[in-house]
């Protein structure tokens, strides 16, 4: 699912803690009960990614494993 910019614009968005000050690879996150809205930080009008709770929760868990 995708977040429309209005949206976007009105979530509270959380940069990621590995995320430097450096530039790179950034992403932040933006939490709602219904969806975890996910964009590059370096360019938040781009788009953005929506998935449901239980799909970040499962991505997190694999990623936890590396």
């Amino acid at each position: 699912m995708n977040t429309d910019q209005s949206e976007a614009e009105s979530l509270q968005w959380f940069k990621s803690s590995h995320s430097g000050g450096e530039g790179g690879e950034c992403v932040e996150t933006a939490i709602t009960p219904a969806a975890i809205h996910i964009r590059d930080s370096k360019a938040p009008t781009r788009g953005t990614l929506a998935v449901r709770p239980a799909t970040w929760s499962a991505f997190l868990d694999l990623a936890r494993r590396d």
